[in-house]
């Protein structure tokens, strides 16, 4: 048996944590490393490492609890923009292998980036003429 993730702890209350939310088969707190004010997590009760792993009612359990947490976030700092981002896995940043999504609250010249900041070596948008016969290959061989 595979010992249960901080996130489960948490859920479990053995860890303790600042909940903002709770709902059906999730829960929300806010992160203990904030990259700004108001940072949440909002995590499935259903432990799995990625999106792909967790069942059709965690997965849409998860988006309530986002739109929830959103709603509440954009209320409290009078904002409306909210980045939302999961790390789907250890390659893709992913440190706790139980799938959470931060969704941090925003607002102009808050000193936050986009995904590009990611990877900062891609051309910027619009920079390129898109190559639309690679972009459509792609998408039929994913189609399949």
């Amino acid at each position: 048996v595979l010992e249960p993730t901080l996130f489960s702890k948490i859920i479990a209350g053995e860890i303790p944590a600042s909940f903002v939310a709770k709902g059906e088969g999730w829960v929300a707190f806010l992160d203990i490393n904030p990259r700004a004010e108001g940072h949440t997590l909002v995590v499935p009760v259903e432990e799995a490492q990625h999106l792909q792993n967790l069942s059709s009612q965690s997965r849409a359990a998860v988006g309530e609890g986002v739109a929830e947490v959103t709603r509440r976030l954009c209320a409290h700092f009078g904002v409306e923009d909210c980045t939302i981002v999961t790390h789907d896995g250890p390659a893709a940043g992913q440190e706790i292998p139980h799938v959470h999504v931060h969704v941090i609250p925003r607002s102009e010249a808050d000193g936050g980036h986009s995904i590009l900041a990611m990877f900062p070596d891609t051309p910027s948008p619009g920079s390129i003429e898109p190559d639309f016969a690679a972009l459509a290959a792609l998408a039929a061989e994913l189609s399949d």
